[in-house]
C-alpha cells in the first residue's frame, strides 16, 4: 500500500557528514573546471590564436596597386631586426622602419624628416621609442595637401611574323598612372614659403602602350620578346643609354623601366606611406642606397645604379627582376 505521508525536506543540518563531504567535492570540481576554462582562454588569446594582427594598408588600395606588402611581417621581411615606427605630420600618418631606432631623433633621421624651427615634437628628441611610440609633429601655418599627377605610359614596339616586316600594328592602348602627393605646405597669405613632400606614391599604375612591328623573320622576333622601349623623358634616356654603353641590352631597359614606372613613376622622392620605401627603386630603407653614392636621396642616377645592382645580386638580372615583378606584382 502506498503510503500518504508528507516528507520531510532536508536541512542543512539534518545532513550526514557523508553528504556533506559529496556537496563539497562537487562544488570544488566546479569551480576547478571554470578556472582551467578561464585559464585555457586567456593562453590561447596570449599566443594569438584568437587575435587576428592588424593590417595597415596603403590608403586602402590592393596589392595589384601597391607593390609593398602592408602587413607587419611584410614591413619586417627577412631582416628580423627591423623595427617601425609611427610618424604623425599634421595628422598624416607614415612608418619609419628602420633597424637601429633609439631615440625620437633616430627615427626621423631614418625617415628622412626634417624638423622646421617652429615645429612641435612630441615626445622629446631624446625620449627612447619601440613599436608602440607614435611621434606626432605639428607644423605652424602648415596644411596637409594632397595631389594627383599623371605618370606617363611607356611605348613598346614587339617584333611579330604574324605582320610583313616594317608594318605596324598597336596590340594594347597606353594608360596615364596616376602619382599621388601628399605635400606639407607652408603659406603666407597666398605665397607658399616652402612645400615639402611627405608621401608620393604610385596610385594607379601606368599602362604600356604595346605596337607590334613586322619582320618576316622568326629569328629576329624571337631576339628580344620584351621588346623596345621608347625613353620617355630625361631620366628614362639617361638610364637607357647607361645601360646600353654598359653592356646591357634593349631588353634590359624594357624590363627596368616597366619596373621603376610601376613602383615610383620614376619620381627621386617617391615615398610610400606604409613602408617608408623611397626613391626610384622603392627601396626600404631608403637609405641602402647610399651604397651606389651619398646623393642617394635626390640623385636619380645613384638610384638606379643600386636598383640595377640589386636586380642582378638578388635575381641574377633585371628581366630576371622583371618576371618576378610581373609574377607578385612586387620584387
Amino acid at each position: 500500500m502506498a503510503s500518504h505521508r508528507k516528507a520531510h525536506a532536508p536541512t542543512l543540518l539534518s545532513l550526514s557528514k557523508r553528504q556533506w563531504i559529496r556537496i563539497v567535492a562537487v562544488m570544488a570540481a566546479i569551480i576547478l573546471i571554470a578556472t582551467a576554462g578561464i585559464a585555457s582562454r586567456n593562453f590561447y588569446v596570449g599566443n594569438g590564436r584568437t587575435s587576428k594582427v592588424a593590417e595597415s594598408s596603403t590608403s586602402g588600395l590592393s596589392d595589384t596597386t601597391v607593390s609593398r606588402g602592408t602587413t607587419r611581417s611584410d614591413l619586417r621581411g627577412a631582416n628580423g631586426d627591423t623595427s617601425y615606427v609611427t610618424v604623425k605630420i599634421n595628422g598624416k600618418s607614415r612608418v619609419v622602419l628602420g633597424t637601429k631606432f633609439t631615440t625620437v631623433k633616430s627615427v626621423l633621421d631614418a625617415g628622412n624628416i626634417t624638423l622646421e624651427p617652429e615645429d612641435s615634437v612630441s615626445p622629446a628628441l631624446t625620449a627612447k621609442v619601440d613599436e608602440s611610440t607614435v611621434i606626432t609633429i605639428s607644423r605652424a601655418d602648415t596644411k596637409t595637401e594632397i595631389s594627383d599627377t599623371p605618370i606617363a605610359f611607356s611605348v613598346v614596339k614587339k617584333e611579330t611574323t604574324d605582320l610583313p616586316q616594317g608594318e605596324e600594328k598597336v596590340q594594347t592602348e597606353g594608360q596615364n598612372g596616376v602619382m599621388e602627393t601628399t605635400s606639407l605646405v607652408t603659406r603666407s597669405g597666398s605665397k607658399v614659403v616652402s612645400s615639402n613632400v611627405f608621401t608620393s606614391y604610385v596610385k594607379k599604375q601606368p599602362v604600356d602602350k604595346v605596337i607590334l612591328v613586322g619582320t618576316g623573320s622568326a629569328a629576329e622576333a624571337a631576339a628580344n620578346t620584351l621588346g623596345d622601349t621608347v625613353p620617355a623623358g630625361e631620366k628614362q634616356q639617361w638610364a637607357h643609354d647607361w645601360l646600353i654603353q654598359n653592356g646591357y641590352t634593349e631588353a634590359d631597359f624594357t624590363a627596368a623601366n616597366y619596373i621603376i614606372n610601376h613602383e615610383s613613376g620614376w619620381q627621386t622622392n617617391a615615398t610610400n606611406p606604409t613602408s617608408g620605401a623611397y626613391g626610384l627603386p622603392q627601396a626600404y630603407p631608403g637609405n641602402k642606397m647610399a651604397s651606389a653614392g651619398a646623393d642617394w636621396r635626390t640623385n636619380y642616377q645613384t638610384q638606379f645604379k643600386w636598383f640595377v645592382n640589386y636586380c642582378n645580386q638578388r635575381y641574377g638580372s633585371i628581366t630576371a627582376a622583371y618576371a618576378y615583378w610581373v609574377a607578385n606584382s612586387n620584387y
